[in-house]
């Protein structure tokens, strides 16, 4: 059983129909599932559930990452969203991101085009975010919801499963927090699609990243420095 449990909070990003606060839990006690699976949410459903599970060919059960996250309609103050024994939560940490919050993010990630703090919408009108954005929004008309992950990390190997686990957790915040800071900024690009036009670009990057998985070079974000 690993000893390492992080949490992230992810941070509110205000959108078209509703404003999304990310929290994320992570906590690295070990869930096994053979195979790897993911669901998404159901026609109908009013709270998105996803499920991510990802395994290693050469290491098999001996690791894996599982990222389950809950949608809600608050401000990130409901407690053990995802349900969690009592014995789990107390050993789970819950780590907040705020988007809008430059110290959260590494120098070499930061984009000032991708700075919710300098970022306005021309079509919403909203940005930039300022240090009370989160309250100001609260005491707004504009809907909202939390986005709750639930961050599972197990690798099993001796003298290096500490280490290794922490610096998964570390790597998952960041990617947290400079995808949502981005899906903020990038809000005038999205927010006059349709369900049908995500769905069409759901099904061509999954295409073209099948395409680089089995043709393409290595890419994506690089792990920073432990």
């Amino acid at each position: 059983m690993s000893r390492t449990r992080r949490t992230a909070r992810k941070a509110s990003t205000p959108t078209r129909s509703t404003t999304s606060t990310a929290r994320c839990q992570v906590s690295s006690r070990c869930s096994r599932q053979k195979e790897p699976w993911f669901s998404t949410r159901k026609p109908g459903m009013p709270t998105p559930t996803v499920a991510l599970f990802l395994q290693n060919e050469y290491m098999k059960e001996d690791f894996f990452i599982k990222i389950e996250t809950w949608h809600k309609p608050d401000m990130g103050t409901t407690d053990n969203p995802h349900g969690l024994p009592p014995e789990e939560w107390e050993e789970t940490e819950v780590v907040p991101i705020d988007i809008a919050d430059r110290s959260q993010v590494d120098d070499m990630d930061y984009k000032p085009d991708e700075d919710p703090a300098l970022f306005h919408s021309e079509k919403t009108g909203r940005g930039p975010l300022g240090p009370g954005w989160k309250k100001e929004l609260h005491n707004s008309n504009c809907p909202y919801m939390t986005a709750y992950k639930l961050v599972t990390v197990h690798f099993r190997w001796w003298g290096l499963q500490g280490r290794v686990e922490s610096y998964i957790h570390k790597q998952e915040k960041r990617l947290f927090t400079n995808f949502h800071r981005q899906l903020f900024c990038w809000l005038d690009r999205w927010v006059d699609l349709t369900m049908d036009d995500i769905r069409r670009m759901e099904e061509e990057t999954q295409r073209e990243l099948d395409q680089m998985r089995n043709e393409g070079s290595v890419r994506g974000m690089q792990a920073g420095e432990d």
